[in-house]
């Protein structure tokens, strides 16, 4: 097969001393994905413009995309799986259907708290786990930790998604790992005795619930307000004009923070190209779209974006444990949810 020069990545990466490896040509890569944001168009369309390289894609739910990925087995034509939270990325890795990637390029870019140890998955963009609240009856500072959650001043005052929901369980998953599973349990006993309501609908509901008085505070993933905050409809200014977040334990750990991350799949007809990929989602262009097209911070520190509903991370202290530590905590935050009858 015929192989590229290698590239260099000036206008293309903003460290101009770092080059992308020699590669067989490969004409087209195969991604499934259960990202489902119209924003990722131009993240692909940029990929193949600069490579050439043609992208089919299959978009599914999680649980969907990797179970026909699983189904598929040897036959799979899938390259690259993109998926959301690192517990989702942790199932696929559990299921054996990740290959390990050796890049010096992706190790130099990406943070190793965002990234499996072994190479198996990499996060490429950032979403915080906020506390949404209510300004008009809520007062800043009043509520500064997740731990507060549990505090019984708040009962009847808090919304939230189903513990079933991974982002839920990503959470404590972080949870466990600072305070133990004990003080965890005790921690969303306190929570789920403080719900305004039975555990229902997505993170924009939540906020919705805020600015409509059902409950002070709510649970949510920043790029949700991040979204409501740039809109130009007037419903979703007068959502922000009443809502603001948090972010959680700057003074302790930090605030639970997860990814988007892809990883290449152990059957890819198409490696090289599927690693091309991935390098290429760590360049200044791709981690700029995740950002501004879809509010999440980049994984790259160095990258600057311009992202009015994006305070800047060096700002914020964010939970320093590796995050595929929520993963591996998954199977214990649903036993602790469970525990405690959090629906």
């Amino acid at each position: 097969m015929k192989t590229l020069k290698t590239l260099a990545l000036a206008g293309f990466l903003a460290t101009p001393l770092l080059v992308v490896p020699a590669y067989a040509q490969d004409s087209v890569l195969n991604i499934y994905s259960s990202r489902h944001y119209q924003t990722d168009e131009a993240l692909y369309a940029n990929f193949t413009k600069q490579t050439g390289i043609k992208i089919n894609r299959i978009e599914a739910s999680d649980d969907a995309i990797i179970e026909r990925i699983r189904n598929e087995g040897a036959r799979s034509p899938a390259d690259v799986l993109i998926t959301v939270d690192a517990g989702r990325l942790w199932r696929a890795e559990q299921l054996g259907l990740f290959q390990p990637v050796k890049s010096a390029l992706l190790d130099s870019r990406i943070p190793a708290s965002f990234r499996d140890p072994s190479g198996q998955w990499f996060g490429f963009s950032l979403r915080a786990r906020v506390i949404a609240y209510d300004k008009t009856r809520v007062k800043p500072g009043e509520i500064a930790t997740y731990e507060d959650l549990a505090d019984p001043k708040w009962k009847g005052k808090i919304c939230t998604r189903s513990s079933a929901h991974v982002y839920n369980l990503s959470l404590m998953g972080a949870v466990v790992d600072h305070l133990g599973e004990a003080k965890a349990e005790a921690w969303a006993r306190g929570v789920k005795a403080n719900l305004a309501r039975d555990p229902k609908g997505g993170d924009t509901d939540q906020i919705k619930g805020v600015a409509a008085g059902e409950c002070e505070l709510a649970i949510v993933n920043s790029y949700y307000w991040a979204r409501l905050a740039r809109s130009a409809k007037p419903e979703d200014k007068a959502l922000v004009e009443k809502v603001a977040i948090v972010f959680p334990n700057q003074s302790t750990w930090g605030t639970h923070v997860n990814i988007s991350g892809a990883g290449v799949l152990k059957n890819a007809p198409h490696r090289d190209a599927a690693i091309r990929f991935l390098e290429y989602l760590a360049s200044d262009a791709a981690q700029r779209y995740f950002a501004e097209g879809n509010n999440e911070w980049p994984v790259v520190a160095s990258v600057q974006v311009a992202n009015p509903a994006l305070p800047p991370l060096a700002n914020v202290k964010v939970d320093a444990i590796n995050v595929a530590v929520l993963g591996r905590n998954q199977p214990i935050s649903q036993k602790v949810f469970d525990r405690v009858a959090w629906k």
